[in-house]
């Protein structure tokens, strides 16, 4: 294995990667700062492996970017490679379905979760076009009878 990169800041991602998996990442990372090798460092989690061992994980998390566009006027809603997250959210849960419930849920109370929204018609724009909306536009083309091929070829989402 080569490091490439270590981040010291660490981003929000490792905060909660670590949270999540009980991993102490910032504690690796200042390990590897000091050029002590992966293989040499203890694994905290299991007391007996080493850090670059990866346990199996009986769980599912899903980290969701929380939007807040509507608070802002001349804000284009489509997405891009610029940031315009205002913070993200974490769920955990035993399956992806459980978990990206909670994650849409914790993003704002009155969303249901992964379900179409009456108000908003699925239009071939939304698909090809990510926004803020995107998920709730691929639940109401399932709604309408949209495949899966579809919907990919229409957002390049893997299947």
């Amino acid at each position: 294995y080569c490091i490439i990169e270590v981040n010291a800041r660490l981003s929000r991602s490792s905060a909660l990667a670590s949270k999540a998996t009980g991993y102490p990442l910032a504690f690796v990372a200042a390990k590897l700062g000091l050029n002590i090798p992966l293989n040499e460092i203890s694994n905290s989690v299991t007391k007996v492996t080493c850090a670059c061992f990866e346990p199996s994980l009986d769980y599912v998390v899903v980290k969701m970017p929380r939007w807040d566009l509507a608070k802002f006027d001349r804000v284009s809603k489509e997405l891009s490679s610029s940031m315009k997250s205002v913070g993200e959210v974490m769920s955990i849960g035993r399956t992806f379905e459980e978990t990206i419930q909670k994650a849409i849920r914790a993003i704002d109370p009155s969303l249901v979760g992964f379900a179409p929204k009456e108000t908003y018609a699925v239009i071939e724009e939304e698909l090809t076009h990510p926004s803020d909306q995107r998920v709730f536009a691929i639940a109401n083309a399932m709604q309408q009878g949209y495949t899966v091929d579809r919907i990919w070829e229409l957002t390049k989402i893997d299947k």
